[in-house]
């Protein structure tokens, strides 16, 4: 009879990433937040439709689609960009990054582990927090607004400026963001969506300056 594998003979169960360092933290949240303010690009082939490939990421914003890019370069991510354009009586671009197929499971990994690490940083108690953490926690949560200023949908009234989205995880993350960064944010339903608005005047420009960043270039040899 062949004997009964041993138990440190079998194979392991993949173990939990370990946690980040708050630069890369930092980084991989922001790209996990503009990932989470877009749909999952369209399908235009027939047969069943495939689950979402968040290794292509589509943005109807230019500024959006190069901070992404800005923050893979850094993540040391390579992606191309693809810009269509569309429309007849009304031309817009489409700016489509993807992510190769030989590096989406590291990406994949980073993008999840910065979503759920940054989450928790945000999400969860402060009691306790240091200096450092508290600034990084500040940190994070304006790169939640930033990202959600860039690529999500805007919904500015007169007296507010609002972001419509989809993912409720996001909205809470935004909430409680706008808390840390000293702002009072509502949530409510939206038509087919929910909507994570501040106050015109003072909240809405300290979200602005808090969110701010200078514009990102196209890396060199673009």
């Amino acid at each position: 009879m062949t004997p009964e594998p041993r138990l440190l003979d079998r194979p392991r169960l993949p173990s939990t990433p370990p946690p980040l360092d708050w630069m890369t933290l930092a980084d991989a949240f922001e790209v996990a937040c503009l990932v989470r303010c877009t749909p999952a690009p369209a399908v235009t082939r027939p047969g069943p439709t495939p689950p979402p490939d968040r290794g292509v990421v589509e943005f109807n914003r230019e500024d959006a689609a190069l901070r992404m890019r800005q923050l893979l370069a850094r993540l040391d991510v390579p992606v191309e960009h693809e810009v269509v354009t569309g429309g007849l009586r009304r031309r817009y671009e489409l700016h489509r990054l993807h992510v190769p197929a030989d590096r989406r499971t590291g990406y994949t990994v980073l993008r999840e582990t910065g979503w759920r690490q940054g989450r928790r940083e945000l999400l969860g108690p402060a009691v306790g927090s240091s200096t450092p953490r508290a600034a990084w926690r500040t940190r994070l949560a304006a790169a939640a607004w930033r990202s959600a200023l860039m690529a999500g949908g805007r919904h500015v009234r007169r007296h507010i400026l609002g972001i419509r989205l989809a993912d409720r995880e996001l909205a809470a993350v935004l909430v409680r963001s706008a808390s840390l960064l000293e702002v009072s944010a509502l949530l409510r339903p939206g038509a087919g969506c929910l909507v994570v608005s501040v106050a015109d005047g003072p909240d809405r420009l300290r979200i602005l300056e808090r969110a701010a960043l200078s514009p990102a270039r196209l890396p060199t040899g673009a």
